[in-house]
């Protein structure tokens, strides 16, 4: 909430115009009562026809100035909702970011909660600014009206108009709760639906499609009737207010005549009171309850939603800065889940500058996540990491940032031109120096493809997108690299080429083995097969490790194997 204010706050220049324009859109809704008994009483009641046309055309010409601000309170919607759009969904990815991560990878409720949220908030706000305001104006506006003009009617119609506003307080709590379930459960259906389909494999191989169908099966159902429970309480609340609309002008029209009769009103008092009813409060009462109630019930909602789901935990990093590049693990033990078996357990490893070391082992036995843990983006449940001498987590982010460099396997690269996506962690870089990056990598076929460094980057192939994502880490003032598959795409020759052209720049790399020809090149390897992690030299480990002197006869005689 917060949040949303302070980003609603920084706009208040437009609010300032929309509440100016709000005087004006309610003007008409103000002076139609008043302006009809003037018709009546000083026009066409006393013989005067003229004089009554007259009134009616000066309510016509309030009425289009209340249309012109009407106008302007649209155009001045986008600059109010859209920066509470952009800040609600930078703060959903941020702590998406910071969270601790998955084991599939990603939050599938993250996504529901950008997608369906944020837009429910964005779409609200909208609605508020436009349909509640408007509700707001037009009653207040008719009620000061109906009081000048018919004070004794307007009395009469105060009970019906106030009882059932205070009904409808009553059902909001109720409201808001079925909402908020209605809430969940598209969420709980997107988190299940995301599950499901990223181990679609596994599902299939274990044959589970019955049971992962059943359970998706049971996730709409209660999304179901979570809609139905909310529908059903918003006919009860749509029927309260709907007797807060037509009452009052009921009674209007049965006390009418008998305070006319008696002198206590003119009949363009009264006359005048019914416009205001009918064109003014009527209308806006039964908005009320059929439109501007739910918006409100949806944003609220959405916004405490997603600020359960993204709070961010406390900051991350210190001030300490590092002393070198030094990267040592001290008994570092993770598993996925508190009962998970360790895919690292009381692992020590030191690096120093000029080390050169390549993990290897199966696919998915947890090399990528010992990256994570090295560069700090994941905490080990017990053991350290020290970075230049300093824990990981005690290091200032900028300093932890500008010292490691993490290469993945999925490739980032963004719109703009080649030299803005070479130069992202080095933006002092010369255009010479970002080209002996592009050449120590190899990249230089391709930026000589995509027209040279002012060239806007364009369609990529995957092998393209790595050699140019190696050459911006190389171009960057990083120490300790970590390329993580990050030459999966590349053939044997140019996978080569760019690890050792790290390898000869200094500092500590640490290659998560795609191939395992870059254990061949590497001054130690680390070996990870789930039970263990060994450390040592090539020719040391063929001897002592079984698994891995299979992994590499599987490699250079596979038909053998």
């Amino acid at each position: 909430m917060k949040l949303y204010w302070r980003a609603l706050g920084a706009q208040w220049r437009g609010g300032l115009v929309l509440a100016v324009c709000s005087v004006a859109e309610g003007l008409p809704a103000f002076s139609s009562g008043r302006l009809v008994q003037q018709a009546m009483d000083d026009g066409f009641g006393a013989g005067r026809p003229a004089r009554g046309v007259v009134w009616l055309l000066v309510f016509g010409a309030l009425a289009l100035f209340g249309a012109l601000g009407s106008r302007v309170v649209w155009r001045q919607l986008g600059t109010l909702v859209e920066p509470v759009r952009d800040a609600l969904v930078t703060a959903v990815v941020r702590g998406v970011l910071h969270n601790p991560p998955r084991r599939n990878g990603f939050d599938a409720g993250a996504v529901a909660r950008i997608t369906q949220h944020i837009e429910v908030i964005r779409d609200a706000t909208a609605g508020l600014l436009v349909q509640a305001r408007a509700m707001l104006v037009t009653t207040g506006g008719a009620l000061i009206g109906l009081f000048t003009v018919a004070g004794p009617l307007a009395w009469v119609v105060a009970a019906p108009v106030g009882g059932s506003l205070l009904l409808f307080a009553c059902l909001l709590p109720a409201l808001a709760r079925r909402q908020r379930a209605v809430t969940l459960a598209d969420e709980t259906t997107a988190e299940r639906a995301g599950t499901a389909l990223a181990g679609m494999r596994d599902v299939v191989a274990c044959g589970a499609e019955a049971e992962v169908g059943r359970d998706l099966h049971d996730a709409i159902g209660h999304q179901a009737r979570s809609a139905m429970r909310l529908a059903r309480m918003s006919a009860a609340r749509t029927a309260v207010i709907a007797l807060g609309g037509f009452l009052p002008l009921l009674f209007a029209l049965a006390a009418g005549p008998g305070l006319v009769a008696s002198g206590r009103l003119s009949a363009g008092a009264a006359l005048g009171s019914l416009v205001y009813l009918a064109t003014s409060l009527q209308p806006a009462v039964h908005n009320l309850g059929a439109t501007s109630s739910s918006v409100m019930l949806r944003l609220l909602v959405a916004l405490r939603r997603v600020a359960e789901t993204t709070v961010l935990p406390p900051p991350r990093g210190g001030e300490r800065e590092p002393v070198d590049a030094t990267v040592e693990a001290r008994a570092l033990t993770f598993g996925w889940g508190a009962n998970a078996e360790p895919i690292v357990r009381d692992l020590d490893l030191r690096l120093v500058p000029g080390d050169h070391l390549a993990v290897v082992g199966p696919s998915g036995i947890g090399k990528s996540t010992l990256a994570a843990l090295l560069t700090g983006m994941v905490r080990p449940q017990s053991g350290e990491v020290l970075v230049g001498g300093v824990p990981v987590g005690e290091l200032r982010p900028a300093a932890l940032h500008r010292l490691v460099a993490l290469v993945p396997q999925e490739t980032y690269l963004f719109a703009g031109t080649v030299r803005e996506n070479l130069a992202l962690f080095a933006p002092g870089s010369t255009d010479d120096e970002l080209l002996a990056a592009v050449s120590a990598v190899g990249a230089e076929d391709v930026v000589t493809r995509l027209g040279g460094l002012d060239a806007e980057l364009g369609a990529t192939s995957a092998g393209e997108a790595q050699l140019l994502a190696l050459a911006r880490v190389y171009a960057s003032p990083a120490r300790v690299v970590i390329l993580d598959e990050a030459a999966s795409s590349l053939d044997a020759a140019a996978e080569a080429r760019a690890e050792r052209a790290f390898a000869e720049r200094g500092g500590v790399l640490v290659v998560i083995a795609h191939r395992l020809s870059s254990a061949l090149r590497a001054d130690r390897v680390l070996v990870m097969d789930g039970q263990a992690t060994l450390l040592g030299r090539h020719d040391d480990l063929l001897a002592a490790s079984p698994r891995y002197a299979a992994l590499m006869r599987a490699w250079t005689d596979p038909v053998a194997a």
